[in-house]
C-alpha cells in the first residue's frame, strides 16, 4: 500500500525507483549468467529472468502509474529534472502498456534459452541446432512489432527500444552515406596492407600477463578506485548495478593480446560513462543514457581515439614491459600505435579495424531487415553472412563461429541493436571535433593516468544530461544538429591516410 499522504510526484518517484531496482537486479543476473553462472542453471536462470522482467512490466504498465503520469503531465509542470522525469516515465509507460507482461516474460526467457543454444552450437561448430532459438526470437519480436500497429516500417519498433525515436527511413540512408564513404579508403589500404605491422601484439601471450595488464590499464583510465571489476566472458560487454558498482568483462586470447587490451579499454569506456551519470537520477527513468548510439559512443571514443594515440601507447609500454619480460623490450611507442591501428578486413566484428568495423555493421542491419521485411529466413541466414561478407568484405567466413554465430545479439533476441554500433562511431568522432575547438590538450594528452580532464569535460558536456533527452534532441543540445557521417570519414582519411601513405 502506499503512504495516502505522497504527493503525486513523491508517488510517481517511488515507484519509478522500484522499476528501476528490479532493471538493475536482472542486469546482475545476466551478468552473473555470463560470467560465474555454472552451465547448468541456465533452464533456472532463463525463468528467473522472466519473473524479474515480467514483475517489471507489469509495473510499469500498471493503471496507478498511467493515471500518476497522466495527472502530472496535464499539470504543466515547469521546465526541469521533474518535467523531464515525467516526460520519458510517460514515453516507457505507453510502450510498456502496449505490450502484454507474459509476452515480455517470454521473450526474456527464450533470451536466456537462446544464448544457451548459441553457446552450444558455437562449440559444435553447426548453426543447425540454433535455428530453433534463433525463430522463436524472430517470432517473438515479430509479435513484439505487431503491438506498434503504426509504425512505418517493422524495423521501427525493434530500432526505438535501442535508439528512441529513431527511424528506419532516416538510419538506412546515414549508414549507406558512411558505407559509400569508406569504399575509397578501404581500397587504399588493401593497395598497401603492409605498410602497418602489428606483430608486437600478436604471437603468446600468457593470459594471466594479460590479466594483470588490463587491470592495471583499466586503473589508469578515470574509473574511481573501488566502483569497477572486471571479469571474463566469451563476449565482452559493460553494465552498471549501481552508482558504484560498474562491472566490467573482456576476453583473453593467447594468440593476440589486442583483443583483451582494446575490448578493456572500449568497455571501460561504457563504465566511464554510466559513472558520471548524476547519483540523484540514477534509480528513476532519466537515469540511464539516451540510447544505446550515445553509450557506445564513448566506448568508441576511450577505444579508439584515446587508446590508439601516440600519448597513450607510451603509457602503455611500460606496463606491458613489466607484465611480460622481453616481449615489448625492442618496441617502441610508434610502433607500438602502428600496431594498434592495423587495419584489414577479418571476419570478426569485434577483432576489427575501426575502418572495416562498420562494414560489419552494414551487414548485419541489412540481414536484419531482410529478416523483419521477409525477405530472408532464418535457415538462410549463413548463406547470406557469407555472401555479404565476401561483398563487404571480400573475405569468407572459415566457419559458422566466424560467420552467422559469432554474435550473441540474434540468440539474446536483441533485433534493432546492431546499427546503434555505428550510430555510436558517428557521434564520438563529432564529440572529439568539439573537444579539439574547446581545449586542444582534451585529445593531445591522452596518456593513462592524465585523461581526467577528458572526463570531465565529458561529464559537462554529455554524460550529467543522462536520459532527459531524446537522442534526436541531445545531438542537437550537445553536437549542434544531427548525427553525421562525415566527421567520422575525416578521421579515418587522416590517421589512416598517413598510416598508410594515401594522402
Amino acid at each position: 500500500m502506499s503512504d495516502p499522504q505522497l504527493t503525486d510526484l513523491e508517488r510517481l518517484r517511488e515507484i519509478q525507483a522500484e522499476i528501476s531496482d528490479l532493471g538493475r537486479a536482472r542486469a546482475l543476473l545476466f551478468w552473473d549468467e555470463r560470467t560465474q553462472m555454472p552451465r547448468a542453471g541456465h533452464a533456472g536462470r532463463a525463468e528467473q529472468l522472466a519473473t524479474l522482467v515480467r514483475v517489471r512490466h507489469r509495473l510499469l504498465a500498471s493503471d496507478e502509474l498511467a493515471s500518476l503520469l497522466e495527472r502530472l503531465t496535464a499539470a504543466e509542470l515547469p521546465d526541469s529534472t521533474d518535467a523531464a522525469t515525467v516526460r520519458m516515465g510517460a514515453r516507457d509507460a505507453e510502450k510498456a502498456r502496449r505490450v502484454p507482461a507474459e509476452l515480455r516474460a517470454e521473450m526474456a526467457r527464450a533470451s536466456s534459452d537462446g544464448e544457451h543454444a548459441w553457446q552450444l552450437a558455437r562449440e559444435s561448430g553447426d548453426a543447425a541446432p540454433f535455428l530453433p532459438a534463433l525463430r522463436r526470437n524472430i517470432e517473438l519480436s515479430h509479435r513484439y512489432v505487431e503491438c506498434f500497429d503504426e509504425v512505418d516500417h517493422p524495423y521501427d519498433a525493434l530500432l526505438d527500444d535501442y535508439e528512441p525515436g529513431a527511424r528506419t527511413a532516416s538510419v538506412k540512408p546515414l549508414l549507406a552515406e558512411l558505407r559509400a564513404g569508406l569504399v575509397p579508403i578501404v581500397a587504399a589500404i588493401a593497395a598497401n596492407p603492409d605498410a602497418v605491422d602489428d606483430a608486437p601484439l600478436r604471437g603468446r601471450f600468457d593470459p594471466l600477463a594479460q590479466e594483470r595488464a588490463v587491470k592495471r590499464v583499466v586503473a589508469g583510465l578515470p574509473l574511481a578506485d573501488g566502483t569497477w571489476r572486471i571479469d571474463p566472458t566469451a563476449h565482452p560487454f559493460a553494465t552498471s548495478i549501481s552508482h558504484g558498482d560498474v562491472r566490467l568483462t573482456t576476453k583473453y586470447d593467447a594468440d593476440r593480446l589486442s583483443y583483451a587490451l582494446y575490448s578493456s579499454i572500449h568497455e571501460a569506456g561504457h563504465g566511464i560513462y554510466e559513472s558520471g551519470i548524476p547519483q540523484e537520477l540514477r534509480r528513476g527513468p532519466l537515469g540511464r543514457p539516451p540510447s544505446l548510439g550515445f553509450h557506445e559512443s564513448q566506448s568508441r571514443l576511450w577505444e579508439n581515439w584515446v587508446g590508439r594515440s601516440g600519448p597513450f601507447a607510451a603509457s602503455l609500454l611500460p606496463i606491458l614491459r613489466e607484465e611480460m619480460p622481453g616481449r615489448f623490450d625492442e618496441v617502441d611507442p610508434e610502433a607500438l600505435r602502428r600496431a594498434s591501428c592495423k587495419a584489414g578486413p577479418s571476419p570478426i566484428r569485434v577483432e576489427a579495424d575501426e575502418v572495416t568495423y562498420n562494414l560489419h555493421i552494414a551487414l548485419r542491419f541489412e540481414l536484419e531487415l531482410a529478416l523483419f521485411e521477409g525477405a530472408l529466413e532464418p535457415a538462410e541466414l549463413p548463406e547470406a553472412w557469407t555472401e555479404l561478407t565476401r561483398s563487404y568484405l571480400g573475405i569468407e567466413p572459415s566457419g559458422v563461429a566466424e560467420g552467422v554465430l559469432q554474435d550473441v545479439h540474434w540468440a539474446a533476441g536483441a533485433f534493432g541493436y546492431f546499427p546503434t554500433y555505428s550510430l555510436g562511431n558517428l557521434i564520438a568522432a563529432q564529440l572529439w571535433e568539439l573537444a579539439a575547438d574547446d581545449d586542444p590538450a582534451l585529445t593531445t594528452e591522452t596518456s593513462l593516468g592524465r585523461l581526467g580532464p577528458l572526463r570531465e569535460w565529458l561529464v559537462e558536456k554529455l554524460h550529467h544530461h543522462a536520459g532527459t533527452m531524446l537522442p534526436a534532441e541531445l545531438a542537437d543540445h550537445v553536437l549542434g544538429g544531427p548525427i553525421e557521417a562525415e566527421p567520422l570519414l575525416r578521421h579515418l582519411r587522416a590517421r589512416y591516410g598517413a598510416l598508410y601513405g594515401f594522402i
